[in-house]
């Protein structure tokens, strides 16, 4: 346990930090598997949403931009197969 107040303040943010991470990633990994299980128009509108979410977890380091660039592009290759049938 920190003594010194600037450890308690860095241990305090840490803690905060760490569960907005949590709940930022717990909600783009959600928006990427409702793109698998969804079909048709669906398919394509909850693309956009984990488009978006890609691309915010990426500019806010949440993610790296080649890891959210590679999602995406995957999506969008599975998307285009669901809708082509």
């Amino acid at each position: 346990m920190p003594r010194i107040k600037s450890a308690k303040k860095a241990m305090r943010q840490a803690r905060a930090r760490t569960i907005r991470n949590k709940d930022q990633r717990s909600a783009l990994r959600t928006a990427v598997k409702r793109v698998r299980t969804a079909t048709g128009d669906a398919a394509a509108q909850a693309y956009a949403t984990a488009v978006q979410l890609l691309d915010r977890a990426a500019r806010k380091g949440l993610i790296h931009k080649n890891n959210a660039a590679r999602h995406k592009s995957r999506l969008a290759a599975f998307v285009k197969s669901k809708t082509a049938k």
